[in-house]
This record gives C-alpha cells, structure tokens and sequence, in this order.
C-alpha cells in the first residue's frame, strides 16, 4: 500500500495554455487521490478497489476491453492520463475558501510542488521539482484516461503496481479542465459535446450570456483582464501559479505573475456562495440566470448583477479594483513583495468583497474610491519575510493588515508585533 506522504519527481512543461508537470505515478496511488465528476474508485481492502458510478462513463463496457490489454505481457500506455490538481468535487480549489478555519484545516491536504537547489558535480547548481501528494484524500480531477485509469480495477492486482504518465496542473478552474478535455477529443476523435457539457457544466458551443455559469463568467472576465490593453493584469495572468513554484533568483528576472484560479475564483466569490449549485440549476432544465436562480438566497456582494445580466458591471468594478491595487501595490513594489504573488493577490481579492459590501450602497465602486481605501495601507512593507509562507497562512495575514489597516471588521487576530510593525493608527 502507499504511504504518504508521497513524493516523486516532476518536470515542468511551460505552453501557451499555462504550465503543467509531467509526473509518473502507480497506479494505486492514483486510484487512491484522484476521482472523475463520473466515477470514483474505493478501497474495500488493501489491493481491492470497487467503482462508484461506472456506469455513467461513456463507454463503461470498454473497462472489460482496457483490463484485458492491461493483464497483457506487452500492455502499456504512453500517452498521459491529466489531472487537475486541489480541485474538489464541490468545485472549489483546496486551500481557497474565505473561511479561515476552514483554510488552514485544507492546506496540509493540498497537492504541491517542491523546488530544490542541487548541486551538479561540477559544482553547478540545478533546480529540481518535485510533486508531493500529502494525503490519501481524493482531491485530485481526473481531466482525461478515465477509461484507462479505471480499468486497472479490474485488472489483475499486480498491475496495481504499474506506473502511469501524468500530466498535472495545480489549481485550474473547471471551465479550463472543460476546455483541456475538449481540445484534447475533437482533435483526436469525436467526442459529444453535450458529454462535456455532462462532465464539467461548461458548454463549448457559443451560448447566451443570460445562462452563464458563475464559473464561466469569471472565466471569461478573467481572460478579458488578462488580454485587454490598459489592464493592469494584462499579460499577467497564468493557467498555473507559475510565481508559486518559481525560484526567487527567478523572480528577481521576470514579470510578476498571478494564476488563471486566482483570478477566477475570486470574481466567483463576488457573484456566488456555490457555483457548482448555480450551474447545476442553470442547467436542469436549461434556464437562464433569473429564472433559474431569482428565488435562491445568495448573499454574496454582487449577487443582484449577476442574476440581473450586468456583467459589465461586474467587470467594471474589478477592473476598477485592480488598477487601484496596480498604482497603490503593484506598479512600484519590491520584486520580493508578497502583495504580487499569489498570497497577496488572494488577500487582496478577499478585501475586495469586504470594499464591495461598503461603497455598493452608496452607489460608489469607482476607481477613485478604491484608490482612497487601499491607500491606507500603503505604508505595508509586504516583502517583509513575515509573508513568506505561501500557504493560507501568509494570505491570512496580509488579509487582516489590510483589513485593520482600512479598519474593515475581520476574524481572527494579529499578533501584538504584526500590529506594532504593519498597522498605523
């Protein structure tokens, strides 16, 4: 059986898309820390594995066909099996709620990659990446090789043992997942598009605003920022957190970054308390947003433009948001300074809603008056090494400077010594 936790190498595989990592894995672990929105493996003793929701597949009948090349002498499976990884099936990514309590209970859980100097023996140094799975938990997507990883089952339990090609992605959103599958099968085969319609609630055939999913309109709003000239995001925003795993030798040599998820998840959180419910609703029967969900009690910010079809406003106010963040934090920070990566975008976004929730009554989410709120925490020295933890953490932290700092109520507390450094009075 697998320990955990478990630790491999990994090489990282830099596309237009995003980044991902090419990882190999047995088979028994996978089963273990990866489900389908279709099918989920269970153990019911050590080498014995049951399938929840086989049937659903699209051709369940070829696990028999699949196990049977499996048991060959001469089985073997070059091409990759992609997932997405710290994507739970409730649809949130693990480590990113607003709760703290419940933030801090998930980062142990998450997948994560591991950067290492190591010396050559010609005294040159090299990084290495590494993937490390900490739990058994099943919190990992499988975006494609369903078929394939499954009918290891009910294959012989030796094959248990096998290693499978993995290409891994960290943190993507469920319409990027939709996108990576459907770009994969109608290049190589026909695949029903309704069927990934089924699999990931994200519809690739143009479709009408009015039934947009929170998901996909925060992924659309987030590659409107990330390609519009003028946005302070523009060319900014990655598939992957790449500036998470980079090297800060590396960063001090690059543009900031910040991840596709991060962006997503937090226009998400100002439209929805539960996507996955959202989408479900929209599309059964298919209806649009005011008639699928106009009764449901939401109290997230700007639930009301949402349901209403004011997208433009939606975008508007984050774009107002980011380009206060750009002229107060951004533009003119340390290249070290947490407030760019990840972790201070995050606590950033999580200010947003709390701004959101203040000015919307009195009409007023302009650029001027994010500029003016932020602005009282610009004295912050966020490249102090007091941020460095790039877990929920180090989000958690700068979320509740920024908070005390532009006296906006917060949970949790600051230590006597972050008070005295980091909050004016």
């Amino acid at each position: 059986m697998p320990t955990y936790p478990f630790r491999v190498p990994a090489l990282p595989v830099r596309q237009p898309l995003g980044m991902f990592f090419a990882v190999v894995l047995p088979v028994d672990v996978l089963l273990e820390t990866t489900y389908s929105e279709l099918v989920k493996a269970t153990q019911t003793a050590p080498g014995t594995y049951i399938l929840d929701g086989a049937q659903r597949l699209q051709k369940p009948s070829r696990l028999e066909d699949i196990a049977k090349f499996i048991n060959r002498d001469d089985s073997n499976f070059p091409n990759s099996i992609i997932l997405a990884a710290n994507y739970r099936d409730d649809g949130w990514i693990e480590g990113d709620s607003p709760d703290e309590a419940t933030e801090r209970a998930q980062q142990p859980r998450r997948w994560d990659i591991v950067i290492e100097t190591v010396k050559r023996p010609d005294g040159s140094e090299v990084e290495m990446y590494f993937l490390e799975i900490p739990t058994r938990e099943q919190i990992a997507a499988v975006i494609d090789g369903q078929h394939r990883l499954y009918a290891f089952v009910k294959a012989r339990k030796e094959h248990l043992q096998d290693e499978l090609l993995c290409s891994v992605y960290i943190d993507i959103a469920k319409p990027t997942q939709a996108q990576i599958f459907a770009t994969i099968n109608s290049t190589q085969k026909p695949v029903s598009k309704s069927l990934t319609y089924d699999l990931f609630g994200y519809n690739v055939e143009d479709e009408s605003e009015e039934y947009w999913a929170p998901e996909k309109l925060a992924v659309f709003l987030t590659r409107r920022l990330a390609v519009t000239p003028e946005s302070p995001l523009e060319k900014r925003i990655l598939v992957a957190p790449e500036n998470t795993f980079a090297s800060s030798a590396t960063l001090l040599n690059s543009p900031w970054k910040v991840s596709f998820a991060t962006i997503v998840s937090g226009i998400v959180r100002l439209i929805s308390s539960n996507p996955k419910d959202d989408a479900n609703l929209l599309k059964t029967p298919r209806r649009s947003r005011s008639e699928a969900l106009g009764k449901r009690n939401d109290r997230s910010v700007l639930r009301e433009e949402y349901i209403e079809g004011n997208d433009q406003v939606i975008y508007d106010v984050v774009r107002n948001f980011a380009e206060a963040c750009d002229e107060i934090f951004w533009r003119d920070a340390n290249p070290n300074s947490f407030i760019r990566k990840t972790v201070g975008v995050q606590a950033l976004l999580d200010v947003l809603r709390d701004l959101v929730r203040e000015g919307k009554p009195d009409g007023d989410l302009t650029l001027e008056y994010f500029k003016r709120r932020l602005s009282a925490a610009r004295h912050v020295n966020f490249a102090d090494q007091r941020f460095q933890n790039p877990s929920g953490s180090g989000r958690s932290l700068i979320r509740r400077l920024l908070q005390a700092n532009m006296r906006l109520a917060y949970t949790g507390q600051l230590s006597p010594e972050d008070a005295a450094s980091f909050v004016r009075v």
